[in-house]
């Protein structure tokens, strides 16, 4: 059985724990799209580290998620305009090369949603790049959200897959590299 089917089988019997929990924080609206952002955000932990306690993660990681979700809304209208009359003061304290792997990052991100197929591509970046909830991107492709669902999750573990095989094939060019250079 592979790593991903794996991890499904281990996610899926904690689907209703997470839903269950969520009632206490947030709407029902939001419900789907938590449990899906705290599918992907676990499923992406377990990819750098086997996650040993799943139903336990799940229901951490769901449960901060809630929280920052009802932190935001809270705060969605308390904003005034003088909070942005001026920027932080260290708006650019990244290191030119740590730009230029964020960049560099975003770019095979590009890359990797390129290689989606239609549906699977739309109701990815709708939901990933622009933030859309699940019924929205429903509404708009005029699919089930059930299928935009699956189609996010299925986005989201090919351009994984996809990244890590490019990032994989450069460790490899590099390493060749910095071996060919110390004979020389």
């Amino acid at each position: 059985m592979s790593n991903q089917s794996s991890f499904i089988s281990r996610f899926l019997p904690n689907t209703n724990a997470v839903k269950h929990l969520l009632r206490r924080f947030v709407s029902r609206d939001d419900i789907d799209d938590i449990v899906q952002e705290t599918f992907i955000r676990s499923y992406e932990a377990d990819l750098k580290s086997e996650i040993k306690y799943v139903r336990s993660y799940m229901l951490q990681t769901a449960k901060h998620l809630a929280l920052n979700h009802l932190a935001k809304w809270d705060n969605k209208y308390n904003d005034s305009l003088e909070d942005f009359a001026f920027p932080p003061v260290e708006l650019n304290t990244q290191s030119f090369e740590s730009q230029f792997a964020s960049k560099e990052r975003f770019l095979l991100f590009c890359k990797a949603t390129e290689q989606l197929d239609g549906n699977v591509r739309k109701a990815f970046i709708l939901k990933k790049v622009y933030g859309l909830t699940q019924k929205e991107i429903a509404d708009y492709l005029q699919l089930s959200q059930s299928t935009v669902e699956k189609h996010v999750a299925k986005g989201l573990l090919q351009s994984a897959q996809y990244m890590q095989k490019i990032e994989h094939q450069h460790a490899k060019i590099n390493t060749h590299a910095q071996h060919s250079a110390k004979k020389r």
